[in-house]
């Protein structure tokens, strides 16, 4: 929990008290949504981060990978080279990078420092990378070729990934705009159809239809409200999943989903409370 969690979360429940006090009307519901999701939003914002900050760990320790290699390739050993790189910009490595290489100055086994380093950075691409260099530098041999070999495999993994997202983007276009037709259809059968039944229930009514009455006095009766929250409910659960399939498939893990999936429940709650505001119910209850 962090500052800015602690502040939505705050902001989420003066929105929630406020909103009663339009119990009455229809902003009721949007107002306790909008509670809702600020109280969300910061967990989201620190989701997204840590993504971010995982993906450029591994690009910056390609990075690193690559001028440890070049270094040590000049016949400087991989100790010396670590504390020469230290003080280069590699983003969110360069604090563990600057501690790595302060434990090495310390007298602190090169093994251990790696040990202590793969730890910190909490990354299971960089964890294996310094397993393979720790038991290479313990091994002995020609420690350049090794780290040479690492740092290929490490590119060539990375290499991959982009080629995955980039083949594969077509196909997390085509989840939002599959959801975006989802979503229209749902509107339309809840400001137009359902309207259309409603009508042909006053038919029923008056007598003119047995089995067209009988149908149309059954849609009568649903309450306006369970309908709109049905197909509110019906939206949210779809783009909850729709965006954890396009965080799987452009990504890679369904953590990374997250963000999809929260902007496409956004999207949905904002589009559905909306159109209930300007379009009012869809459904006339029956008296």
């Amino acid at each position: 929990m962090k500052k800015a969690h602690y502040i939505g979360l705050a902001a989420a429940v003066v929105i929630v008290a406020l909103s009663f006090l339009f119990k009455d009307t229809k902003l009721f519901f949007l107002l306790v949504g909008m509670g809702v999701l600020s109280g969300i939003l910061p967990f989201v914002i620190s989701l997204i981060n840590e993504t971010r900050e995982e993906a450029e760990k591994e690009e910056m320790f390609l990075e690193f990978t690559r001028n440890l290699v070049e270094s040590v390739k000049t016949g400087t050993p991989i100790s010396k080279s670590i504390m020469n790189l230290k003080d280069k910009g590699f983003g969110v490595l360069g604090i563990h990078i600057k501690k790595l290489a302060n434990q090495i100055s310390l007298g602190i086994p090169l093994n251990l420092a790696l040990q202590t380093f793969a730890k910190d950075v909490n990354n299971q691409t960089v964890s294996r990378t310094i397993i393979l260099i720790g038991q290479a530098e313990r091994a002995g041999g020609d420690i350049g070729e090794i780290l040479e070999a690492v740092a290929d495999a490490v590119s060539i993994s990375d290499k991959l990934k982009k080629e995955r997202k980039a083949a594969i983007s077509t196909l997390v276009v085509q989840g939002y705009i599959i959801f975006f037709v989802f979503m229209m259809i749902i509107l339309i059968m809840q400001y137009q159809i359902l309207p259309m039944v409603s009508g042909i229930s006053d038919l029923g009514s008056s007598g003119l239809g047995g089995s067209i009455g009988g149908i149309g006095a059954s849609a009568g009766s649903v309450d306006e409200g369970d309908i709109s929250d049905s197909f509110l409910y019906l939206l949210l659960i779809q783009g909850f999943f729709t965006g954890l399939t396009v965080g799987k498939l452009g990504e890679g893990g369904v953590k990374a989903g997250i963000k999809h999936s929260f902007a496409l429940m956004v999207i949905s709650f904002v589009v559905s409370a909306g159109a209930n505001i300007i379009l009012g119910g869809p459904v006339t209850p029956a008296p």
